[in-house]
């Protein structure tokens, strides 16, 4: 018995649905032909080693979920937080009493996220303790179904936190790699392969968007590696200007800076963020770090 045109029609459609959901479950992980051909040991090729999953709920989270804050995890009588300043300022000042140099009074910090140098004052601090991995973030990609051990240690792991200005760590918040990047273009390299070194060691998932993110800055910079838990060291990839010890751009970024923000505009470059190619503080009169952004 034959099969009617109709009949023909339906199993065609049925096929061609069926092999459109081959490979699309956005519970597993997923590669591209860049993470394929990315160097080994790259940032890019340990992408394709994450899991894509859809966020989960927040519900539930809190910050006493990932244990008590700066907690002394290496035994060397120093909490985190000063671990941290120790490792990423310069020219600090210790407190008299910390015995063995834990307290960090005072310091430089070349900050990676503006690239600019930032002066360091206990008690009147302009600098955060950012987790690059957002806390909140890493609930809802996973963090809520481990133990709260395991949550302390990313919570204090030296390879997921930088010391870095306190505003631009606020305007971050809990954002991912979609939806958040350091301002200064010449981090962003480091900044990402930080994240995709932090949620591989420790299991965590990314948004298919967060991936897209992520490749598409890393494949700026292929061979950018996968970092240590050391001090942060800005690679110059992603097309920006990297931090420098004087803390501003570099001379060509500023010698190059728009006459205005029509100009800016018509380069299609508006808005312009401290340490982007063309920004300069004229232009930024609420001094916000961010110009022409009205």
């Amino acid at each position: 018995m034959g099969i009617s045109r109709t009949g023909t029609a339906l199993v065609v459609a049925v096929l061609l649905g069926t092999a459109g959901l081959t490979g699309c479950n956005p519970n597993t992980t997923t590669g591209s032909t860049s993470d394929k051909n990315a160097p080994s040991g790259s940032a890019l090729a340990a992408v394709k080693d994450l899991t894509v999953k859809g966020r989960a709920p927040k519900t539930g989270y809190s910050r006493a979920q990932f244990g008590k804050s700066w907690v002394d995890t290496d035994h060397n009588s120093c909490d985190t937080r000063d671990d941290i300043l120790k490792r990423d300022m310069t020219s600090e000042s210790f407190r008299a009493d910390s015995g063995g140099n834990c307290v960090v009074t005072s310091g430089k910090l070349a900050d990676p996220y503006t690239g600019t140098t930032i002066s360091f004052t206990r008690g009147k601090s302009t600098v955060d303790i950012d987790h690059v991995v957002a806390l909140s973030d890493a609930w809802q990609k996973g963090a809520q179904q481990w133990t709260k051990d395991k949550r302390e240690s990313l919570a204090n792991d030296p390879l997921n936190l930088l010391a870095v200005d306190y505003s631009s760590n606020r305007i971050k918040g809990d954002a991912d790699a979609a939806t958040w990047l350091p301002p200064n273009k010449g981090f962003r390299c480091a900044y990402v392969a930080r994240q995709v070194a932090v949620k591989k060691k420790y299991g965590l998932w990314v948004t298919a968007a967060e991936q897209t993110a992520i490749r598409g800055v890393l494949q700026t910079c292929p061979d950018e590696r996968l970092p240590s838990a050391g001090k942060p060291v800005a690679s110059g990839g992603g097309s920006g200007v990297v931090p420098s010890a004087s803390g501003a751009g570099s001379a060509s970024a500023s010698a190059s800076a728009y006459a205005n923000c029509a100009a800016a505009r018509k380069a299609g470059a508006a808005p312009l963020h401290r340490g982007d190619p063309g920004y300069s503080t004229k232009l930024d009169r609420d001094g916000d770090g961010v110009a022409c952004d009205s």
